[in-house]
């Protein structure tokens, strides 16, 4: 009998132990004839945003590998319509190269198209969710494909109704981009600044997406086989967001400790996770060999992989970590990725 598939071959972390039965989808009707097929079922494309347990998923596990790309001109812009199982860097990619405007700074993010609304996942001042017109999805309630309009995705920082909700599964996503060979308003500072240009204003779409790719590469955000600090999730932690008179506690905690970075969110204020885990004490690196997991070397956000870890220790690290913030500033850090029968 042969040995049940490990799922470290299907994330980004490269950890994960076996699949009960592993499907291997790479058209909808094979994606929908497996999601019909009962059980327990997890499903990965890019296995970027998830956290396998070491001892795997006794369920089944559907590889989603539906690929395709189709644009519709309307209204003055393009409707870009994208298989679920579609490598999101490659339709970033596509996007700049036709002169679309509006992902371009989401550009070298790991995982599938199917997986950025069930994060909004966002990167250097823009989200998903300020260009996504409807997700095509089944829905398990009502055994049916239904067209979910954006506003009733439920979207928000880093999360959306997908998330830790097992009742849709996203088909397709459709994106509303403009055409122009200038990017959007360049909101994020620090980007503003690689590109030379002031908050606020755009550019060439080609440099913004050269710019990005080398911001990301520079803190270990872009996959790279032959370096252990992009066997991670990215960002392990989301930023905290904090009412103001809690921001204004913890700002006079870390009074000694310098400028602390941070900015409006809806009323409330958004911390940097990867400066308050700094300043905790846990530095680029942090970690212990004998474990064979550590804070990346190049961004304190990460968790990573250095080829000999295990989902125990990276989630042990998570854990002190956690704690190290909490003891320090009375912040809590919540995880990022979706956690596969493990636990913080």
């Amino acid at each position: 009998m042969p040995e049940p598939a490990t799922l470290a071959a299907f994330t980004t972390l490269r950890l994960g132990g076996p699949a009960g039965r592993l499907i291997e989808a790479t058209t909808e009707a094979e994606t929908l004839q497996a999601l019909r097929s009962g059980g327990d079922q997890l499903i990965l494309a890019g296995g970027s945003n998830v956290v396998v347990a070491d001892a795997g998923f006794p369920g089944t596990v559907v590889l989603l590998r539906e690929r395709g790309l189709r644009a519709e001109e309307r209204d003055g812009a393009v409707h870009l319509t994208v298989a679920a199982g579609h490598p999101w860097d490659d339709v970033v990619a596509a996007a700049v190269s036709s002169g679309w405007s509006g992902i371009e700074s989401l550009s070298g993010i790991p995982g599938s198209a199917g997986a950025t609304p069930i994060q909004n996942v966002g990167a250097y001042g823009q989200e998903v969710a300020e260009t996504i017109v409807s997700v095509r999805a089944y829905d398990r309630a009502r055994d049916e494909v239904v067209t979910i309009p954006a506003a009733e995705c439920g979207f928000a920082y880093r999360t959306s109704v997908f998330k830790h909700n097992s009742r849709h599964v996203v088909l397709a996503v459709t994106f509303r981009l403009s055409v122009s060979d200038r990017s959007t308003p360049v909101a994020y500072a620090e980007l503003a600044r690689s590109l030379g240009v002031e908050q606020g204003a755009t550019a060439p779409l080609e440099e913004v997406r050269a710019t990005v790719l080398k911001l990301r590469a520079g803190k270990g955000m872009v996959l790279d086989p032959a370096d252990p600090d992009t066997y991670s999730v990215g960002s392990f932690f989301t930023n905290p967001v904090v009412p103001a008179p809690d921001f204004e506690r913890v700002r006079a905690l870390a009074a000694d400790l310098g400028p602390m970075p941070s900015w409006p969110a809806g009323g409330e204020v958004k911390l940097s996770a990867a400066w308050l885990i700094e300043r905790a004490g846990f530095t680029k690196g942090y970690g212990a060999p004998e474990r064979g997991v550590a804070l990346s070397g190049k961004h304190t956000l990460a968790l990573t992989n250095r080829g000999s870890g295990s989902t125990a220790a990276l989630l042990d690290l998570a854990r002190e970590i956690q704690a190290g913030v909490a003891g320090r500033f009375g912040v809590t850090l919540h995880p990022e990725p979706v956690l596969v029968n493990c636990a913080l």
